[in-house]
């Protein structure tokens, strides 16, 4: 009798040592699969941040084959190739994140992004129209401006650029963008303030300075502006002056920037150079 009990009190705790031991392993198996998830999601982050984009795009590409369902991964892998400047699969894969149940405005926008560096300016501002207006964001807005300078419709485009401007704390790049479209239109002035203001939100912003330099020599003024600026910059500068004054016909002006670029340049000013001598040929 005595032994009987033993056994089924061994058995029980056999029984019980099991159902611990099984407990046990699903709390672990629970444990891996959020550091699992864990990883992957600082894994992605690294990819969309620091990763060579092509290595993102086939790392994107391979964790989707294992995840199809997964709409973070759908969206790591069309960001990934608007960063590898692969913007035809870009958009076939923007139109799959939309595609998704759980897609939202920003993806509708990004889309769009897509569209217009493929030259599909008609379905970007679809796109962009479908997006209900109560959804403000600096993206949204730098883009329908860039869509309606495309189809010159100024009005809209200075009301956009103006709303995106006043939806960032970096406006540096929309701010040269409506400089840039305010060069075009010939209104060198007010071209000239905004590529001002442009350098003052990001003095290291060269494009803004180079624009700058092109507003002031459309006016005839060939004196370069007082912003901050290095020496090579400067000479560079100078030779974008150059080519605006001969450009305007005041040739001999082209000639002296020129010279003065070359001098400038810390280092031999091999286009500046050519320039100069394409001049003096002539």
């Amino acid at each position: 009798m005595r032994h009987s009990i033993l056994i089924g009190l061994g058995l029980a705790a056999t029984v019980a040592l099991v159902g611990c031991q099984k407990d046990g392993d699903a709390e672990v198996d629970r444990a891996l699969e959020s550091v699992n998830a864990l990883d992957g999601a600082d894994l992605s982050d690294i990819m969309l941040t620091a990763a060579d984009p092509n290595e993102a795009v086939t790392y994107f590409t391979r964790t989707l084959n294992d995840n199809p369902d997964r709409i973070d991964i759908r969206r790591g892998l069309a960001i990934s190739l608007i960063r590898a400047k692969s913007y035809d699969r870009a958009v076939s894969a923007w139109r799959k994140v939309n595609a998704h149940p759980d897609a939202t405005y920003d993806d509708q926008v990004d889309l769009a992004d897509a569209l217009i560096r493929t030259g599909k300016w008609d379905e970007a501002n679809a796109t962009l129209d479908a997006v209900p207006p109560t959804h403000e964001t600096f993206k949204r807005y730098r883009l329908e401006a860039v869509v309606a300078d495309s189809a010159k419709e100024w009005k809209k485009a200075d009301s956009f650029y103006e709303t995106a401007v006043g939806l960032t704390t970096r406006p540096a790049g929309v701010l040269n963008n409506w400089g840039y479209s305010k060069l075009t239109r010939g209104d060198f002035s007010e071209a000239e303030r905004l590529f001002v203001e442009a350098i003052r939100e990001d003095n290291g912003l060269f494009t803004a300075k180079n624009n700058l330099v092109l507003a002031r020599g459309a006016q005839r003024n060939y004196s370069l502006p007082v912003i901050p600026m290095e020496q090579t910059e400067r000479a560079q500068l100078l030779h974008t002056m150059a080519l605006s004054a001969i450009k305007q016909g005041d040739v001999e002006i082209g000639k002296a920037l020129l010279r003065e670029a070359i001098e400038t340049h810390p280092q031999h000013f091999e286009s500046a150079v050519r320039s100069l001598r394409a001049m003096e040929n002539t």
